[in-house]
Parts: structure tokens; C-alpha cells; sequence
């Protein structure tokens, strides 16, 4: 095998090439970069992202793409404080809320899943549409921003166990759930889905149930990127993720999953949502005009969205 097609067999290396070199430079720019404080805010600012990523490559490698994951981040968000809330902040109150901000993330998936799977929706134009009305349940729990949840909930968010952040040992649990579900006979399901739908529905594979249980995997995964929010925002509020489903779709590109679906792995995806975190990072602290950032930012992932394509194209 030669070099070329090992990077194609692995196109993630490429992202992992790209984020160690966007690491470099930002160690340059901010010379407190490898400071355990600091490391711990980036990581707590890019998990969100991270964890809505990995949930979102699940349904892409099937050959779909969800749009409506933002809105699922701020309903399972103000149900959770809701919740928290009404049941007096107790810490049960807590686990409650926290409970139900994740059966809201399932359910929401499981409704993207029966409308595109059961009922043969488009999936960019149902979950665009869910994805509407999931903000307007949002808007309809939560009116207005700033319900605060219990100081028990953001002081625990932000502690240390065992001398590693919690959003640490939240990435950890992330990637190990990639890992063991790419060695699964379900991961190798979701890559025939996604490669040849018609043959894999000939082969006797239950496509509805598999596209179903991938678009609750992305709700599961918005739902716990909510629980983040919450714990690092304090707070409930109903536009909150609003750009996570497209930046979602750029890490998972970026991570080597092909868009059409049936190649890739979601801790491709990890790597692309770091490499998202550090292009925010670099273009910041470099110092850039403010009406220049957001064109530099487009034009650095257009061109890493390029490589990977090029790079994964069969």
C-alpha cells in the first residue's frame, strides 16, 4: 500500500495534520495555550460541538444528514432547566431534568427517524422543518432567556475528578463510544445503508430501523451537548445552538466521513470539531479586523473541506 492510499484509508490523518499544525500556531499566538486552565476553557468551549459531531456521523454514514440538531440543543436545554426548576433545585431535581433533557433528545430523533424512514421524507427538508418546530417548542417552554439552574449542577459541570476536568472525561466517554461502536456489526450496517442503499435492502438488512437508530443517536448526542451548555452557561436559553447542525456537517466532512454517506467514523469527527475550535481560536487571537474573521474562518474550512473531499473521493 502506498502512501497515498493509506491517507485515503485513513483520511482523518490529514485533520489530525491540519489540527496539529493550527496547534502550533495558536501556542504561538497565546503563549498560555498549555496552561491546564486554559486547556480545560477550550475544551469546555469545543465540546458541544464535539459531542453534536459525533451524533451527526451516525446519520450522515446512513446516508442522511440532520438539520434540526441545533434546535434539539435548545429544546432538551430549557427543558432541562424547566424542569430542574419546577421540581424545586433540589439535587433529584437535577437528575431529573437532566433525565428528561435526554428523552427529549430521543424522542426528538425518533421523530426525525419515522417521518424520514416511515414515511419516506427528504431528510434535508424534514429535519429543516422539524428543526423549526423543535425551536418553536423551545420558544414555547422558555420565552426568555436566563432561568439559572442550581449552583450544585455548573460547580460540579466545572470540577475535576481524579485530577481530570469532567469535560475531559466527557470526551473521553465520547471517543471511547466511537471506538466501541465502529468494531460493532451495527457500524458495519450503517456503512452498507449509506453505500448502496437498494443493495443493502436486498441483502435483508432493516434499513428503516437502522436509519431510525441513527437519527436517535444524533438526538442522544444533542441532547448531552444541551447538558454541557447548561453546566457551562448556568442557564436556559431557546436559541441556544443555533449554528451547531451546519458546523456539525463541517466537522464531519472535515473528519473523512463522505457526505453521500458509507465511509467514515465518528472519531474523524472528534478530530474535525477540534479543528473547527482552533481555527476560531487562531483567527481570534491573531488579531484580525472583526469584519474579516468569520471570511477568513469560511475561506480555511472551504480549503480543509477541499482536501478531504479530494482526499475521500472513490
Amino acid at each position: 500500500m502506498n502512501a497515498f492510499a493509506f491517507v485515503r484509508s485513513r483520511p482523518w490523518l490529514i485533520t489530525v495534520i491540519v489540527l496539529a499544525i493550527l496547534v502550533a500556531i495558536n501556542i504561538s499566538l497565546q503563549p498560555s495555550f498549555t496552561n491546564p486552565g486554559v486547556l480545560r476553557s477550550n475544551l469546555a468551549t469545543f465540546l458541544p460541538l464535539i459531542l453534536v459531531a459525533i451524533g451527526q456521523t451516525y446519520v450522515i454514514l446512513a446516508g442522511d444528514i440532520d438539520l434540526s440538531v441545533g434546535s434539539i440543543v435548545a429544546l432538551a436545554n430549557v427543558v432541562t432547566v424547566s424542569v430542574i426548576a419546577a421540581m424545586g433545585g433540589t439535587d433529584l431535581a437535577i437528575w431529573l431534568g437532566m433525565a428528561s433533557g435526554v428523552a427529549v433528545g430521543l424522542v426528538c430523533g425518533l421523530v426525525n427517524g419515522l417521518l424520514i424512514s416511515g414515511l419516506r421524507f427528504q431528510p434535508i427538508v424534514t429535519t429543516f422543518a422539524t428543526g423549526i418546530l423543535f425551536a418553536a417548542f423551545a420558544l414555547w417552554v422558555l420565552p426568555q432567556a436566563g432561568l439559572p439552574v442550581p449552583q450544585n449542577y455548573w460547580r460540579t459541570y466545572g470540577e475535576s475528578f481524579f485530577g481530570v476536568p469532567l469535560v475531559a472525561w466527557v470526551l473521553i466517554a465520547g471517543a471511547i463510544f466511537t471506538l466501541v461502536v465502529s468494531r460493532t456489526v451495527f457500524h458495519s450496517h450503517l456503512l452498507a445503508a449509506g453505500g448502496n442503499r437498494t443493495g443493502a435492502f436486498q441483502s435483508g438488512l432493516r434499513i428503516g430501523r437502522i436509519r431510525i437508530t441513527s437519527f436517535m443517536i444524533a438526538g442522544l448526542f444533542a441532547a448531552f451537548a444541551a447538558l454541557c451548555l447548561t453546566g457551562e452557561t448556568a442557564s436556559g436559553d431557546p436559541l441556544l445552538g443555533q449554528t451547531l447542525a451546519l458546523s456539525s456537517i463541517s466537522a464531519v466532512v472535515l473528519g473523512g466521513t463522505a457526505l453521500a454517506g458509507g465511509f467514515g467514523g465518528a472519531f474523524g469527527s472528534i478530530i474535525g470539531a477540534l479543528v473547527l475550535g482552533m481555527i476560531g481560536n487562531v483567527i481570534f487571537f491573531a488579531g484580525l479586523p472583526f469584519e474579516y474573521q468569520t471570511l477568513v474562518q469560511g475561506i480555511i474550512v472551504l480549503l480543509a473541506l477541499a482536501g478531504g473531499v479530494f482526499v475521500t473521493r472513490r
